[in-house]
C-alpha cells in the first residue's frame, strides 16, 4: 500500500501506468505471435516488412497515437542477410533536423541515414541484448533518440523466438511527453510530488520541476510499486 502522507491517489497513479504499459504488452504479444505464425512463410526482407506492416501500421495511424514508432528487428539469419534487417515505421513526427514533420507513418531507412553504422553491432545494445539475455519484455530509456525522434523516448522490445532461439525482437517507441500526457493526471491527484522511474531508477515522468527526466534516484521505502510492470512510483519530498 501506498504511504498514507500521499493518500490512495498515489495507487489509483500506479494503477494508471499498470493499465497504460499493459496495453502495450498486449500489442507486442499480438505482434509476436502473428510473426512466429507466419515464420516459415517469409522468404526475405520485403516479404517480412509486408507481414509485420500489416501488424503495426494501424498503430500508428490512429487518431492522436500513442507510439512514435513500431516494427521488428530480424535476427541476420532469420531476415535472409548477412546484417541486421528493420520491419520499423515511424508515426507522424513533429519537426526535426533529421525527418523534418511527417503528417503520416513512413519506414526508417537506414541507408538513408549515415550516421547508424553503430546499428551493426545491434546485438550489444540495450533494447536486443537485455531481451535476449532475459527472454522477457525490456524497458529502455529514457534516452533521447537521434536515429529519428530526436528527442526523449522510451523503448519496449519482446524477444521473438523459435525454438530456444532469439530471431528477432518486436518492439515500439513512445515519446516521454506522450507518457506525460497519459500519466500525469493521475500521477497530480496522488497528494504529492512524485517521479516514475524505471527499474535502474531513471526518471521517466515526474510532477516535481526540481526532478527532470533522466535524473537517477534511489527507491525510497515509500516507493509504490506499478502493477505489472518494472516501474515505480517514488516521492520526491
Amino acid at each position: 500500500m501506498a504511504d498514507t502522507t500521499l493518500g490512495s491517489g498515489i495507487d489509483a497513479a500506479a494503477d494508471r501506468v499498470a493499465s497504460l504499459f499493459a496495453r502495450i504488452q498486449d500489442a507486442l504479444a499480438g505482434w509476436r505471435t502473428a510473426i512466429l505464425a507466419g515464420a516459415g512463410e517469409t522468404s526475405g526482407p520485403a516479404e517480412l516488412d509486408d507481414r509485420v506492416g500489416a501488424l503495426v501500421l494501424p498503430s500508428l495511424e490512429e487518431d492522436d497515437p500513442l507510439l512514435v514508432g513500431a516494427g521488428f528487428i530480424a535476427a541476420p539469419e532469420f531476415a535472409g542477410g548477412s546484417e541486421l534487417h528493420f520491419s520499423w515505421w515511424l508515426g507522424p513526427l513533429e519537426d526535426n533536423p533529421v525527418l523534418g514533420a511527417t503528417t503520416g507513418p513512413t519506414k526508417l531507412d537506414l541507408a538513408a541515414r549515415s550516421y547508424s553504422d553503430y546499428l551493426r553491432d545491434f546485438r550489444s545494445l540495450e533494447w536486443y541484448r537485455v531481451p535476449q539475455s532475459t527472454h522477457r519484455t525490456h524497458i529502455t530509456g529514457p534516452y533521447v533518440d537521434h536515429l529519428c525522434a530526436c528527442d526523449y523516448i522510451v523503448t519496449v522490445t519482446s524477444p521473438v523466438e523459435r525454438d530456444e532461439r532469439m530471431i528477432g525482437v518486436v518492439g515500439v517507441d513512445v515519446y516521454v511527453k506522450r507518457l506525460e500526457r497519459e500519466l500525469l493526471p493521475a500521477m497530480l491527484r496522488a497528494g504529492g510530488p512524485l517521479a516514475l522511474v524505471n527499474e535502474s531508477g531513471r526518471v521517466m515522468v515526474s510532477t516535481d520541476p526540481a526532478v527532470v527526466v533522466g535524473t537517477v534516484l534511489d527507491a525510497a521505502t515509500a516507493a509504490v510499486p506499478c502493477p505489472g510492470t518494472p516501474f515505480l512510483l517514488v516521492p520526491t519530498t
